[in-house]
């Protein structure tokens, strides 16, 4: 039986080396497997999935208007469907690729954040803990050696940001995993 699962994790985690990896398994044993990306995530290069440590692939672009089941379907026989920054689905994308995995037999394995800079669920991510058959936590470190579960958005300066649109693409120039006490001191200061 296929399952949806979530690999859920704060930045610079590996969420996007993983994917890769699993690509890299199915394809290893002759499967055909589809990758998407968010279409608003052009830090590379658009419709790529790349990890930092040097690993792409290209990838179909999906944004809030995609019918991510109807691009699946068109194809032959998909082994399996690998949805990076997939924080950025909507509800209604998360239940197509439920639908995938339960009348289709394609398991999906989707990579994303769950929480925003201020700590909130977004879209995407509360309907993947919410169908998903397996969550599954990838680890990342705070400074301090904790696990990191949060995602502090800083300013050019390196200051902590707790205003502002849910979604601004960035790397380690915008972002910096943290454990939730030193994400909470961050927002103090």
């Amino acid at each position: 039986m296929a399952k949806l699962y979530f690999y859920y994790a704060s930045m610079n985690a590996g969420k996007s080396t993983n994917l890769l990896q699993a690509d890299f398994n199915y394809r290893e044993r002759g499967m055909r497997t589809m990758l998407f990306t968010a279409a608003l995530d052009d830090r590379f290069a658009a419709g790529t999935i790349t990890s930092r440590i040097g690993l792409s692939a290209a990838a179909t672009t999906f944004d809030a208007a995609t019918d991510i089941a109807a691009c699946v379907l068109a194809q032959p026989n998909p082994a399996c469907v690998l949805v990076d920054e997939a924080q950025f689905l909507n509800a209604a994308q998360v239940d197509q690729l439920a639908r995938l995995a339960d009348t289709h037999g394609i398991p999906v394995l989707a990579y994303g954040l769950r929480t925003d800079f201020q700590g909130r669920l977004f879209e995407g991510s509360a309907r993947l803990l919410a169908l998903a058959d397996a969550l599954i936590e990838i680890k990342s470190v705070c400074a301090c050696g904790r696990k990191a579960t949060m995602n502090l958005r800083v300013d050019a300066d390196g200051r902590p940001v707790a205003e502002g649109a849910q979604t601004e693409i960035g790397g380690n120039d915008l972002y910096v995993a943290l454990c939730r006490r030193h994400f909470v001191e961050a927002l103090r200061t």
